[in-house]
């Protein structure tokens, strides 16, 4: 793999004259708007990165965009990708040490969940504090390369602590709805049943996604430090479970944004 990374970071650091990015963020479902605030250096598409993951979702573009954000440099994942899309652990994960490789020092990762805690709802936002994974394998899996990481990581502080207590202080000084809570990652693509929304909140869960903590286990395996944030766009709560539609979704995402992208903006700033 070490190869392979090596190879796409010289393809990337050829087509955006080393730009360096110091900070790599990933855009979940519907929150792409943030590039908008970037002023943009650079952008490739996916398709033309050698050994880049191709995301097949219609409303996920698909762009690695380069440029500074607050005085920043970002390098932006404009579409994500996702087990249940067919790929395994290692390429899902493959585009965060690649960022790694071209100098980033913190991982930013949003994402769009159902909420399992009756007390979030539906437009709020969640920085996640933990989380429990249920996908069905670890991007560690496999011989271990000790020049990106130990064996067995740490994962005692899988969300760094500071970046948290930040965000939490800009989302109250700025009237933003935010919770503190813990993420559960699941496979999908299938919403839960009413059962399974019920036993994901008796083991912990605040909210419930199929994304984001196999990038975290990645990051967190290149002593990177992470900062992830949701946007609550749906409700599993059992005993008033109604069907939902990506439209929806999509829909409730686009009006929360701004708020994600206010606290993000933010607390890049402050780094």
């Amino acid at each position: 793999m070490s190869q392979t990374i090596h190879e796409t970071a010289d393809y990337i650091n050829k087509k955006t004259a080393d730009f360096q990015p110091e900070i790599g963020i990933i855009l979940g479902t519907g929150l792409g708007g943030l590039v908008e605030e970037i002023d943009v250096a650079f952008s490739l598409m996916y398709p033309n990165i050698p050994n880049f993951p191709i995301s097949t979702l219609e409303f996920h573009s698909g762009k690695l965009i380069f440029g500074t954000l607050n005085g920043k440099r970002v390098v932006a994942m404009q579409g994500r990708l996702h087990y249940y899309e067919g790929y395994n652990m290692q390429q899902i994960t493959f585009p965060v040490r690649v960022m790694k490789e071209l100098g980033i020092k913190y991982l930013f990762v949003s994402n769009a969940a159902g909420s399992l805690n009756p007390d979030f709802k539906k437009g709020d936002l969640m920085v996640i504090d933990d989380h429990i994974n249920l996908q069905l394998e670890s991007p560690l899996r496999g011989r271990n390369d000790a020049e990106m990481g130990p064996r067995f990581p740490d994962m005692s502080e899988p969300y760094n602590r500071k970046l948290i207590a930040d965000a939490l202080a800009i989302a109250e000084k700025d009237g933003i709805t935010c919770h503190k809570g813990v993420y559960v990652s699941v496979t999908g693509p299938n919403l839960e049943t009413r059962a399974e929304y019920k036993y994901l909140r008796i083991i912990g869960g605040d909210a419930v996604g199929m994304s984001t903590v196999p990038e975290v286990i990645v990051a967190n395996h290149m002593s990177l430090p992470v900062f992830a944030i949701s946007v609550l766009t749906d409700e599993g709560f059992p005993e008033v479970l109604h069907p939902f539609s990506l439209e929806d979704i999509l829909e409730t995402a686009r009006i929360a944004e701004p708020k994600m992208t206010k606290i993000l903006s933010q607390l890049i700033s402050r780094l």
